[in-house]
């Protein structure tokens, strides 16, 4: 298995695939770099060169913020919003959507799966004492 960036990318996929297994890289982007790069994308990971491999780490370390960077970013742009008190947030503490979803029905995966429905609503029938 290649590694480039610290991320194992699998051998048996084609090189376009490959890469968006690296945290901040998606298919279009992956096609991108592919193309600056001169490598064509249908080839295998397993079969490239050393000197390919060395192409597309320079060409990602220099360009792209990718894995722990990117991460990090992130995590920091939250916490701006976390302290500066903004709508956002204040959804990011809670623990609720961000970008305007409704909450009524269709955050069962932010809100931990919670199933609060209820039954017909028909009580059981009343046993004999």
């Amino acid at each position: 298995m290649p590694r480039l960036l610290g991320v194992s990318i699998p051998d048996n996929k084609n090189i376009e695939i490959a890469l968006t297994y690296i945290h901040g890289i998606g298919r279009p982007l992956s096609k991108k770099i592919l193309e600056i790069s001169r490598i064509k994308p249908f080839t295998k990971a397993s079969t490239l060169t050393s000197d390919e491999l060395n192409r597309l780490k320079e060409l990602i370390e220099k360009n792209y913020k990718t894995e722990g960077e990117l991460k990090r970013q992130v995590m920091m742009n939250i916490r701006r919003l976390k302290d500066i008190g903004a709508w956002r947030g204040v959804r990011h503490m809670k623990k609720l959507p961000v970008r305007g979803q409704h909450t009524k029905t269709n955050t069962r995966t932010v809100r931990g799966n919670v199933r609060k429905t209820v039954g017909s609503g028909r009580k059981p029938p009343a046993s004999a004492t």
